[in-house]
């Protein structure tokens, strides 16, 4: 009888590894879990939270299961228990009806947001027409109109939105989505200024120090790259205009998963250079499981590409601190 020969185990095939840094949780995202982890502290579950705190379902599931209830409308909660705005920001009208009914509130709005809301009301009162620049049904950029009323303020989400504006008599001015692409909310700026050119914006621009740093760790780490992969929610706004920054940068494709277990490893084919990024609401642990997950795979070197270093903190909201 011939001795049985072990199957021959197929070599790993080699894999660059090239990590964009900054990526994940930007101070804002982290002040908002922390808000509701402190607030489930001090109060017990349940604890309310209008929408989820942050655009992404691992962090959602870890808090519901810790006592946090994310519902749509204020309506969903009851008038004993706190309720927690999200860091998107909420209208003025969701505010007066906690108001009204008394409800113990928290604001977990990132204050980069309520930036955004203090230029509108701002603008609104020297009776400027606000032009928003932003993506529609965003949760923040809906918190941001809610701020004035509603003929005072126009959404422009392209450059033919502003095209097809009609003038109109009066001052202007313009404000910003925190999470937009760089690149893109500068060409629609300049489209505002020429086409209304005494329109004044902010003294320094909305979009947030987070969403540009990820977008320019993204821009350096793309170029050459086969596959670039963003992990985060698709309804993340950062998160999905990193996947437009990869490929605009460079790379010859780019994708956004929700984690590892999204990843087809076909996608692997013909590949030998990998970015990896991550939203600003997607936590560290799942790029690290994309990176275990790769290792099952190929045999990896990782290099990490860092153009800017963070270390912004926010405070806890005022009801909080101890």
């Amino acid at each position: 009888m011939k001795p049985m020969l072990e199957k021959p185990t197929r070599a790993k095939l080699p894999l660059k590894v090239r990590l964009a840094a900054p990526r994940g949780f930007c101070a804002g995202v982290e002040r908002a879990i922390r808000t509701v982890e402190e607030a489930l502290a001090m109060h017990g579950a349940p604890v309310y939270v209008r929408h989820e705190i942050v655009h992404n379902k691992h962090v959602v599931e870890r808090l519901a299961a810790m006592g946090a209830v994310f519902v749509d409308e204020l309506s969903q909660a009851p008038d004993d228990r706190p309720v927690i705005f999200s860091a998107h920001g909420a209208p003025r009208a969701a505010h007066a009806e906690a108001a009204a009914r008394n409800l113990i509130t928290i604001d977990a709005t990132c204050p980069l947001v309520l930036k955004v809301h203090n230029e509108a009301r701002r603008h609104a009162a020297a009776r400027r027409h606000i032009y928003l620049v932003g993506h529609a049904n965003h949760p923040e950029v809906v918190g941001a109109m809610g701020q004035v009323a509603e003929d005072a303020i126009t959404l422009v989400s392209s450059v033919s939105d502003v095209a097809a504006l009609e003038d109109r008599n009066g001052p202007k001015a313009y404000i910003t989505q925190t999470t937009l692409s760089v690149d893109d909310a500068r060409t629609i700026i300049a489209a505002l200024k020429v086409k209304f050119p005494a329109i004044a914006g902010p003294r320094k621009q909305d979009i947030c120090y987070a969403t540009t740093n990820r977008q320019n760790a993204v821009k350096a780490t793309a170029p050459g790259v086969d596959l670039f992969v963003v992990i985060g929610s698709q309804t993340s706004s950062n998160s999905l205009r990193l996947v437009e920054v990869a490929t605009s940068a460079g790379a010859k494709c780019a994708m956004l998963i929700e984690d590892a277990d999204a990843f087809d490893a076909d996608a692997l084919k013909g590949v030998s250079v990998i970015g990896l990024s991550a939203g600003a609401s997607a936590p560290e642990h799942l790029v690290e499981g994309f990176l275990k997950l790769l290792t099952e795979l190929r045999l990896l070197t990782i290099e990490t590409i860092e153009t800017a270093s963070e270390n912004i903190v926010f405070n806890t909201p005022l009801k909080l601190a101890s």
